[in-house]
């Protein structure tokens, strides 16, 4: 009976690749591919490379509810944490922070964006519009009156977010239609289900602004 050291040899010999033949191979193929990343890496390694201290601060000018704020920010800021822990804006509310459930929506130059991955630095420049701007005074904007009128909350965590998205709705579409509504808040969840009477409220919020 052939070894298997004979069995090998033989099947070399043939033309075909043997087991010690294809493991040598594949040994000299790694061994390879870890020299070109290593010489690749220390190639990158000379390139200059520009960094930031984790506590560094940059000075921004925010444009919030019709006021300039000059302050100073870290770059990773966002402007959910910015709005809430630096000017006291509480009415963006800090839900998921990744974008999934829409509580801390505000108006960006008119358009709905999610705060919580908007950087504070990049919103410098721009109109940002919180609930408390859709107030006058102590009086109810529109939307928030008629999301009281139609009784559209439940815990209310949700609600300010539901509110802008609303609000940012309106100003694109002032006589919007049911699915257009639906779509509109689309990016906002409400955890109390109290959907059937948010775009109760949408509905009236529209009549309301055009009245």
């Amino acid at each position: 009976m052939a070894s298997s050291h004979d069995s090998d040899h033989k099947c070399a010999c043939a033309g075909g690749l043997s087991r010690r033949g294809f493991l040598t191979s594949v040994g000299t193929g790694a061994i390879g591919a870890v020299a070109t990343a290593h010489m690749a890496s220390a190639a990158t390694a000379d390139a200059p490379v520009e960094t930031i201290d984790a506590g560094a601060h940059v000075t921004v000018a925010l444009l919030v509810n019709g006021t300039t704020h000059r302050l100073a920010v870290e770059p990773r800021w966002s402007l959910l944490f910015v709005l809430r822990e630096r000017l006291g804006l509480t009415g963006a509310k800090a839900g998921c922070e990744r974008g999934e459930c829409g509580a801390c929506t505000v108006l960006v130059d008119g358009e709905t964006r999610y705060a919580c991955m908007t950087l504070a630095v990049e919103a410098e420049g721009h109109e940002i519009t919180t609930i408390e701007g859709l107030m006058h005074g102590e009086e109810l904007g529109p939307v928030q009156r008629a999301f009281v009128e139609h009784d559209a909350m439940q815990c209310g965590y949700c609600t300010p977010g539901q509110v802008m998205a609303v609000e940012g709705l309106l100003r694109t579409t002032p006589s919007p239609t049911l699915d257009q509504i639906r779509e509109g808040v689309s990016g906002n969840l409400c955890r109390c289900g109290t959907y059937a009477h948010i775009f109760q409220a949408a509905e009236r919020a529209a009549e309301l602004k055009r009245g």
